[in-house]
């Protein structure tokens, strides 16, 4: 306790009202405290996932990754560390790959979304997949569905000349060899450490030598 004439304070005390008057100064410009009790903001969205269209009234603050998981069942992209670091959460987006646990549900509406479920399945697999098959490109496999969405994106990021950071010239085409596509899934983790064999399916795909 810290004792000041008749006023007595804890250390939690203080750390609690700290922590309180941070978060306060911290909130946006005219924004409010949520109110106890207050049913969270919602607003509908509507997008198109694995070729068909959906329509949902999520809270504001559903990221595409929950709406995928827990609103549409699609429970083939995985939440890893849900920070953007591991890569278990990818998806493509407009033929692109994202993250979708850094992105709000909300900012998709009118896009085109794809899952795991949605580049192939057991009896008309995708190519990558079945290549991930083939050469063993997992081990536990709770990475390989954002790993082989990551990697069918990547082989479109090459053909499109999409330049990068291992590139002695990034004005001339990449080509997609071992180094290019390890640099491009670095941002996809594997803690089986099936990188090699992740390195061969793809290199299968694109005809090419790992």
């Amino acid at each position: 306790m810290i004792g000041v004439g008749d006023l007595a304070i804890s250390r939690r005390g203080v750390l609690a009202s700290g922590t309180a008057a941070i978060a306060i100064t911290s909130l946006p410009a005219g924004a409010q405290e949520p109110m106890p009790g207050k049913p969270p903001a919602t607003m509908p969205v509507a997008f198109e996932v694995n070729g068909k269209g959906v329509e949902l009234t999520l809270d504001t603050r559903t990221t595409l990754l929950d709406a995928l998981r827990e609103h549409l069942k699609l429970t083939g992209t995985k939440k890893g560390c849900d920070h953007g670091q591991c890569g278990a959460c990818t998806v493509l987006v407009n033929g692109q790959r994202i993250n979708s646990c850094l992105s709000l549900a909300l900012q998709h509406h009118g896009d085109k979304v794809t899952t795991i479920e949605g580049l192939g399945t057991p009896d008309k697999l995708h190519p990558m997949q079945a290549a991930f098959i083939k050469h063993d490109g997992y081990q536990c496999g709770y990475c390989t569905p954002g790993q082989i969405c990551s990697a069918v994106a990547v082989l479109e990021e090459i053909k499109a000349g999409v330049p990068s950071h291992v590139q002695g010239d990034i004005t001339a085409r990449p080509k997609a060899g071992n180094l290019e596509m390890r640099e491009r899934m670095s941002g996809n983790l594997c803690r089986c450490g099936a990188y090699s064999n992740i390195a061969d399916a793809m290199a299968d795909v694109a005809g090419v030598r790992a």
